[in-house]
């Protein structure tokens, strides 16, 4: 398959003679008062060894983290779990007590969860919080042992300066120092198992690899890795043996490279057929499909399609920069200060995709705040819509009008949105600015659900109970409400498993084809950027080190970070040219 792409390396588990971590047969999960007490997981079957990494994927839902959670005895208090066999390190694990749990998890097994700013506790210090496991497992420590054990597992995960990070909470750490933070926690006692459940979602691509290079060390040292991910690119690279799951059944398994080249199940080949790539561009990618004639071609449906961008400019940010020293803003001039963003230009014509990417700490978001009017720059100005928007002397007062105008999805609408609203209200709230009548709201609110898939249904649900693909799509409905001229998406398909963000991509090129509104793109996933932008900027240490054509900075990258983000991209592509 010309587009299917894998990963080259000899699995670490060939030929494996070594110590069985985990072995599960026939594994069924329920709950009595969920699918009417019917399985969530059924029959699976699990085998990890040392040194191996098994890969579970699958869509949102379909069981994979339930799955990982019974074997260190998290599936649940009221879990129902049956099994032909159910063992953890050789032992019948569905005899266990809660004490032989407690010894389970972090001694034996170590946890890597998602959202580490969830996970790690916000009232203790990163130091504290490590130092608990090795506490509780690597006992007979002295205090000052058990410090320089911290330090040295947080250096091994590449956090740059352990002493001091060691005594930060995690609201002061980045999104990629507070995922190492995770990990340094759940492997600080030498666990035999790694279980790491999406541990590189919405990481940028050189912290990916970081954290990815920290479990290839665990793999060669001898330890088991469980991999729960929706990136297929991240599972190429890494997995040994891969198992998809399917609304709660397994579809497909095997070994990485035969799962992945050659698909007996026709939900694994949609999977594969809906990652964007360099010629998935202006392409439906849920519509993808395999040619059965030979197997080889992925044939996709087109985008409507939408006007070249040579319009008018609808945004220009000149020479913004942003400094702070001591937690505060500073001025232009002191050569002390931190430089969050630095001289930075960049502009955005109607109907446009410009793309920005870059590590975490690179400055996209400090550029999305300025655009957005969230932050103001310590130098240069942007415009918008041919008017100054922000910088020197613009206030809040001077951009309400045109606020309804630009507009803003978010990575995580959960966080976004108020919990006590529900979806007719947070419509509602898009289109205040038109000030119409109630009824008027009700019909236009109905017209936005359909316009992303959705219906009439929604208006009455609250967001806690939707999908991620769900609220993303209220996300976009409430953003297209005002008929934006340019709509900021910051890493919007980023947490999204792979068919739902090909659904939500598909959704964002239909409506911008029908508006001719322009994005402002940000993404730290270079496939989905190289899919949907016509421009892409590149940002480093908050400066601007490319810029250019996608085709062409992509193809021929000229600055020496490019071509290192571009390597460092475990994208399915990548791992078919490292073969």
């Amino acid at each position: 398959m010309s587009e299917i792409l894998t990963s080259s390396a000899t699995p670490a588990s060939a030929h494996l003679t070594g110590r069985t971590l985990v072995d599960v047969r026939g594994l069924s999960i329920g709950f009595a008062d969920v699918n009417g007490g019917g399985p969530l997981v059924r029959g699976v079957d699990l085998t990890i060894h040392a040194g191996e990494c098994v890969a579970l994927v699958g869509e949102s839902g379909s069981g994979k983290s339930l799955t990982a959670r019974s074997l260190i005895g998290l599936a649940g208090t009221h879990a129902r779990i049956d099994a032909q066999r159910f063992e953890i390190d050789g032992r019948a694990a569905l005899e266990f007590r809660e004490r032989d749990w407690r010894a389970v998890r972090g001694g034996f097994a170590g946890l890597v969860m998602q959202d580490a700013l969830v996970s790690l506790d916000p009232l203790r210090t990163v130091g504290r919080e490590i130092g608990e496991t090795l506490a509780r497992h690597a006992k007979g420590q002295s205090r000052a042992q058990r410090a320089a054990a911290v330090h040295a597992v947080m250096r091994d995960v590449g956090i740059p300066e352990p002493e001091r990070r060691a005594a930060q909470y995690a609201h002061e750490l980045s999104g990629g120092l507070r995922q190492r933070a995770l990990i340094a926690s759940a492997i600080a006692a030498s666990p035999a198992l790694v279980i790491a459940d999406e541990p590189t979602t919405a990481l940028d691509v050189t912290v990916q690899a970081q954290v990815l290079a920290v479990l290839e060390a665990r793999l060669r040292a001898g330890v088991g890795v469980l991999l729960i991910s929706h990136d297929l690119g991240v599972v190429a690279g890494i997995a040994d043996r891969v198992i998809v799951m399917h609304r709660g059944d397994v579809v497909d398994s095997g070994a990485t490279r035969d799962v992945l080249e050659h698909p007996s199940h026709p939900y694994t080949r949609q999977l594969l057929a809906a990652q964007p790539d360099a010629h998935s561009r202006g392409y439906r990618l849920s519509s993808a499909r395999f040619v059965e004639e030979d197997g080889s071609a992925v044939v996709r449906e087109p985008l409507p399609a939408r006007e070249r961008a040579v319009g008018s400019v609808v945004l220009r940010a000149q020479g913004i920069g942003k400094r702070y020293a001591g937690g505060k803003v500073a001025p232009a001039h002191d050569a002390n200060a931190f430089v969050a963003l630095d001289d930075v230009s960049f502009e955005v014509r109607e109907g446009e995709v410009l793309g920005i990417v870059g590590e975490s700490g690179s400055g996209k978001s400090t550029s999305a705040n300025i655009v957005l009017g969230l932050l103001a720059p310590t130098s240069g100005s942007v415009e918008f819509l041919g008017q100054r928007w922000n910088g020197a002397g613009v206030s809040e007062t001077q951009r309400s009008q045109r606020r309804p105008l630009l507009r803003y999805i978010p990575q995580d609408p959960l966080s976004a949105f108020d919990p006590r609203h529900n979806v007719g209200r947070l419509l509602a709230d898009g289109l205040h600015a038109q000030r119409l009548e109630r009824r008027t709201v009700l019909k236009r609110s109905v017209t936005l659900l359909e316009q992303v898939g959705l219906d009439a249904s929604y208006l009455n649900r609250l967001p806690v109970s939707l999908s991620g693909g769900q609220r993303q799509r209220i996300a976009i409905a409430r953003a297209i409400a005002s008929e934006p001229a340019l709509i900021v998406c910051d890493e919007p398909v980023s947490a999204l498993d792979v068919y739902v963000q090909a659904q939500v991509l598909d959704l964002l090129g239909e409506l911008q084809a029908r508006l001719g509104t322009a994005l402002l793109f940000i993404s730290h996933d270079l496939d989905v950027v190289q899919h949907v932008s016509d421009r892409v900027l590149v940002l480093k240490d908050g400066r601007a080190v490319e810029s250019g054509a996608t085709a062409e900075v992509f193809s021929a990258p000229q600055a020496d970070y490019t071509k290192l983000l571009l390597r460092s991209a475990p994208t399915l592509q990548t791992q078919r040219r490292a073969a």
